[in-house]
């Protein structure tokens, strides 16, 4: 079982479904907020955030359903590496090429990417349908757990815009930093 949100094992989801209480997470973080986040980023010692991250983690899934949100997948494209590529084409039942062709393209960093959005693998229901072999950047997602949080600051902002989870770790961080 991976890091990643929405877990579920053997049907069950291992985080409780949202209570409409805590809608304020699907809100986009401030810009202050944000600007606070990366000024935190130059002061703080990595090691006492890195102790910290999997308890914020933990309790941002404990108020926040990814089955609820999927965000991530409506707006946003994992990477797929090569081993992604091989492991899902299989389960898929297609050649390595005809599935990048169906639906990946590559990206300005040279990373292949979902062609469309939300992503194909996502049902109605916000459930994926390759979920047991999702791309590696999907089982770590949102990273708020390991030190990619802090080590790539770019990519935790950008995941705030729309990752309620990674809004909630970023506001606790700084309340308990303060």
């Amino acid at each position: 079982m991976g890091k990643a949100c929405g877990r579920v094992v053997k049907g069950l989801h291992l985080y409780p479904i949202m209570e409409p209480s805590i809608e304020q997470f699907y809100e986009q973080p401030a810009p202050e907020i944000l600007k606070k986040f990366q000024n935190f980023l130059k002061r703080v010692d990595k090691r006492t955030i890195l102790k910290q991250l999997p308890i914020m983690h933990e309790a941002a899934f404990e108020k926040i359903s990814c089955l609820e949100c999927a965000r991530c997948c409506k707006t946003y494209s994992p990477r797929f590496k090569m081993p992604d590529i091989k492991r899902i084409s299989k389960v898929v039942g297609m050649k390595e090429t005809a599935f990048i062709d169906t639906y990946l393209s590559m990206d300005s960093e040279g990373d292949y990417v979902t062609k469309q959005r939300p992503c194909p693998f996502l049902g109605n229901d916000n459930a994926c349908s390759i979920y047991d072999h999702r791309p590696s950047d999907c089982e770590r997602f949102p990273y708020t757990d390991e030190d990619v949080f802090f080590k790539r600051p770019a990519i935790t902002l950008k995941n705030a815009e729309f990752c309620p989870a990674v809004h909630s770790v970023i506001v606790d961080l700084l309340a308990e930093n303060k």
